[in-house]
């Protein structure tokens, strides 16, 4: 038997010469002091195995529980951005939208200055003849979205005024070369002198006209109307400013009724 002097531990292993537990030198006992003798770990017997607590390996860890993270604030977060972003851009179209059409109807109105080289007039002259672009603002048409199954107007000072109106609309429309204007000015059955001496139709009044550059301003004198049932007459002068010189024009305009507003039937203008 041996015994270790530091933990007092017996061996009966002859071959061992340390302990197994701290490493210190066995030094031998006598073998018949029975009351001192400890069993080696070693022991294949259970009676003489020694009482040691069997070895217990670690449980697994388990982290403490955090709760899983809500999704739904993010989800109500992301919506709620794209919501104002929506009403942002509506409130921006809505100012936008506005300004936008109502500069581009005042371009479209815009009459460009010019200048209109001299010419010899013949007479008769056609009334699409000065047909150049003008500083001048449309004048405002009374007739225009009038309602169509109105009878024609009788009280002669509201039909001067009328046609007054329609007058400077058309001399705006041929400076302008304004088609789609002179469309609406003509009557369908419109007849008039041709530059050429002869007489042409709607069709031909709104293909030939042309722009022309000269004219500064312009002023009606003398108008007076005659009215006949749905069918009116003007005459008087208009006097053309170009170059810094005026010329004087006779003309006898002729209109009827129709749709609810005047159209042109015909017209004659003379170098005075």
């Amino acid at each position: 038997m041996k015994r270790c002097p530091t933990c007092q531990r017996t061996y009966s292993d002859q071959n061992l010469s340390y302990c197994i537990d701290d490493g210190t030198p066995l030094v031998p006992i006598a073998v018949d002091d029975e009351t001192t003798a400890v069993s080696s770990r070693r022991s294949t017997t259970p009676d003489e195995d020694w009482n040691a607590v069997a070895y217990r390996p670690p449980g697994a860890y388990t982290p403490p529980e955090t709760g899983k993270r809500k999704v739904w604030p993010w989800v109500l977060g992301i919506v709620s951005v794209v919501v104002l972003a929506l009403v942002a851009l509506g409130v921006a179209a809505a100012f936008l939208v506005p300004q936008l059409l109502r500069r581009a109807n005042r371009n479209d109105t815009v009459v460009e200055s010019s200048n209109r080289n001299k010419e010899t007039v013949p007479t008769p002259m056609p009334r699409n003849s000065p047909s150049t672009n003008s500083n001048s603002q449309t004048p405002a048409n009374t007739n225009a979205g009038a309602n169509t199954n109105t009878d024609a107007p009788t009280d002669k000072e509201l039909v001067l005024a009328q046609l007054t109106d329609l007058e400077n609309e058309w001399t705006v429309a041929n400076l302008n070369a304004d088609k789609k204007k002179l469309q609406e000015i003509l009557a369908d059955d419109y007849v008039g002198p041709s530059s050429g001496g002869g007489v042409e139709g709607k069709r031909d009044y709104i293909a030939n006209i042309q722009r022309d550059r000269s004219i500064q301003k312009w002023e009606f004198k003398g108008l007076k109307v005659t009215l006949r049932g749905d069918r009116a007459t003007l005459s008087g002068q208009v006097h053309f400013t170009r170059n810094n010189e005026t010329e004087v024009y006779d003309f006898t305009d002729k209109f009827v009724w129709r749709d609810g507003r005047w159209q042109a039937t015909g017209s004659v203008v003379t170098r005075a």
